[in-house]
């Protein structure tokens, strides 16, 4: 089997490219990889189409890595959120784009991906805005749109705890998008608050397998994102 792990965050993202789609696990702040994130801030890459279910919070993070103007694109849920001012502010610059996807939707389009599904039929947001567009089939008298799979070219995700090979565990809702995201993308990175030796995973709690995992980085100490904005920090 083969040792994933890498020596720091800036060597795990270090081969992001400019125009590249990048995914970015968190339920909210649940699941943010604040590390990883940061570290692409510092690497450069620009150009970024970025799928995540927010925008991010405060002046870090997600929202940092778009308030230096790196991000051309988001694909997502809940642009604005309770602390999210960055993106609205570059949103209405008119330097961002912005796809919104209800939020059951860019979860099952991010797992069709990861599981060779081209597209799917949904009932949801059918009769909206957001159908414009839109291929439309009626099923059983209801109205339903095609919505196509989600794929990228890294996941950057956040785990709990990891073992050498990328075997995954989660912290609650941090799962609800970093394994399928793990799935869908051709390189993930994950950042784990503890990485051990094979073996040390009970196999029942393991959530996301290590075949789908690339590359693994000891963040013991993870910053949480609700700290950082309640202290109002910058990043960089």
């Amino acid at each position: 089997m083969i040792d994933k792990r890498v020596a720091s965050a800036a060597e795990a993202v270090a081969d992001i490219g400019d125009g590249e789609t990048v995914m970015i696990g968190g339920f909210g702040e649940a699941g943010s990889p604040i590390e990883l994130v940061h570290a692409l801030i510092d690497q450069g890459a620009s150009e970024l189409t970025v799928i995540s279910n927010n925008a991010g919070n405060g002046q870090v993070g997600l929202a940092a890595l778009i308030r230096c103007g790196r991000v051309s694109k988001i694909v997502g849920s809940y642009p604005r959120s309770s602390n999210s001012t960055v993106f609205a502010d570059v949103y209405r610059a008119g330097r961002i784009e912005l796809e919104l996807v209800p939020q059951g939707t860019l979860a099952e389009r991010i797992r069709a991906g990861g599981a060779g599904i081209p597209a799917f039929y949904t009932p949801t947001a059918a009769g909206t805005e957001l159908a414009d567009g839109k291929e439309r089939r009626d099923f059983d008298g209801r109205p339903h749109l095609l919505e196509y799979a989600l794929t990228a070219d890294w996941a950057l995700v956040k785990a709990q705890a990891a073992d050498w090979h990328g075997n995954l565990r989660f912290n609650k809702t941090a799962r609800n998008f970093g394994p399928i995201m793990a799935m869908a993308a051709s390189t993930t990175v994950v950042q784990a608050s503890t990485v051990d030796a094979p073996g040390s995973l009970d196999p029942e709690t393991i959530v996301t397998p290590g075949i789908f995992v690339n590359r693994v980085v000891h963040v013991a100490d993870p910053a949480q994102e609700f700290d950082l904005v309640a202290q109002g920090a910058h990043y960089p």
